[in-house]
């Protein structure tokens, strides 16, 4: 069983949320997904699965044999159930911290702190979704869906990748009563040029109140520039190098437009939850 977490305190601006759990989690799984990326289930205490959409966990990995990971490895949220104490990360393995993961096996124990971070927020007004997102960017809009199910909002996801056994969380979106789009880069579907059309043909229907993306700098300039000419807000979970993911440190400061001023904000405290309109 899991230990009993630290509940700990953490400084944020007037509005935001302030704590979090430091907590000795333990591994149910640890499997390959595909060819790229694998998923971890945790058995997490319940007082850590207090979570939000688009929040996301600081992981101390382990070490990989030759290699000595010094910092927690941020991880968007793929999954949560505090009923049945579960969480869950996709992730890639790419690097000396995810290396580390990729050697955990059944009843190791992990150290988790979180959920850190601002999540999505969905609008009463906001009643048809498109969700925009390629490769490990879709495991950060798999719990979104799951909110969107749940409060009975029209759901569509455009899962974007390499090749189409490379589509993440396909099967997820559909279980949540998505209608799901697959497009990819072996037959140029992928493209901004080819999803314009396509998007643009679900607006003139009345189908889209709002986007969601992450994971694709080229996707999200494609939805603001729809967003701007079409009049459609959304949400971007941004992706950063962090350090303390507390806000502390500075590290994962990034600039953002609102109005005619350029604004700077830490993307583990503000975010990684920005409107789209805002990201550069």
């Amino acid at each position: 069983m899991s230990l009993s977490p630290t509940i700990l305190s953490v400084p944020a601006p007037e509005g935001l949320s302030a704590r979090c759990l430091e907590a000795s989690a333990v591994v149910v799984s640890n499997t390959p997904v595909n060819g790229e990326y694998r998923l971890l289930v945790l058995d997490a205490p319940r007082e850590a699965l207090n979570c939000q959409p688009g929040q996301f966990f600081q992981l101390l990995c382990p070490a990989p044999e030759g290699e000595h990971p010094f910092l927690r490895r941020p991880m968007s949220i793929y999954g949560y159930d505090a009923e049945a104490g579960r969480l869950q990360f996709l992730y890639k393995v790419a690097g000396a911290g995810t290396r580390g993961l990729a050697t955990l096996r059944a009843g190791d124990s992990l150290n988790v702190l979180g959920p850190l971070g601002q999540g999505f927020s969905m609008p009463e007004d906001w009643q048809n979704l498109m969700l925009v997102a390629r490769g490990v960017g879709l495991a950060t809009l798999a719990p979104l869906a799951r909110e969107a199910q749940a409060r009975g909002r029209r759901l569509t996801a455009i899962c974007s990748a390499r090749r189409p056994e490379l589509a993440m969380s396909v099967e997820l979106f559909r279980d949540y009563g998505a209608e799901v789009i697959v497009v990819h880069d072996e037959d140029g579907s992928s493209t901004p040029e080819a999803l314009r059309p396509l998007i643009e043909a679900r607006i003139a229907k009345g189908e889209v109140d709002a986007f969601y993306t992450c994971g694709s700098s080229r996707l999200l300039r494609l939805l603001q520039d729809l967003g701007r000419t079409h009049g459609i807000p959304g949400e971007i979970a941004m992706e950063q190098q962090m350090a303390c993911g507390l806000g502390m440190c500075q590290a994962c400061v990034r600039p953002f437009r609102v109005g005619e001023r350029v604004i700077q904000r830490r993307v583990c405290r503000e975010g990684p939850v920005f409107p789209i309109a805002e990201a550069m």
